[in-house]
């Protein structure tokens, strides 16, 4: 028995011992045994899914926590809805780095053309308004022609 290497969390079901530590020593993760609970396979599932994700993200005094999906500066929480944080986490996986309108409207808005809107701009601005506003340093800067970066603070 041979587990492949992909990032699905693979948990083995198995109807006897053997095969379960056989399962185990193949490379899987977990290995329950058949009959299973359906609700102690979830929570496995759950477990799992979780110890892949990636952890907090920090940049500056900016923490993202990618699974509550919430953010805080310098330990403030602070609510952003969906498409904020979308915004922001696109951001930040490249900060640094200028993201352009185009960019941001094709992977967060899943957009493959322009709408003609200011729709980025709006959202930048709310944005900003939320994650700089009592800050001496603002994190999010814009330049006409480049786009948006996230910056440490």
């Amino acid at each position: 028995m041979r587990i492949r290497s992909t990032h699905v969390p693979e948990i083995a079901v198995a109807g006897c011992a053997a095969w379960l530590t056989a399962a185990l020593d193949a490379g899987a993760a977990d290995a329950v045994s058949y009959p299973v609970n359906p609700y102690e396979l979830a929570a496995r599932l759950d477990v799992r899914v979780r110890s892949h994700m990636p952890g907090d993200t920090r940049i500056g005094d900016l923490r993202i926590d990618r699974v509550r999906r919430t953010i805080a500066r310098a330990g403030i929480p602070i609510p952003l809805v969906p498409r904020e944080f979308a915004l922001l986490l696109y951001l930040a996986e490249r900060h640094g780095e200028f993201v352009s309108r185009r960019e941001l409207l094709e992977q967060v808005w899943g957009l493959r053309f322009d709408p003609g809107t200011n729709v980025v701009a709006v959202h930048i601005s709310k944005l900003r308004a939320k994650i700089d506003r009592g800050f001496a340093a603002p994190m999010i800067r814009g330049v006409k022609g480049l786009g948006y970066r996230l910056d440490a603070a």
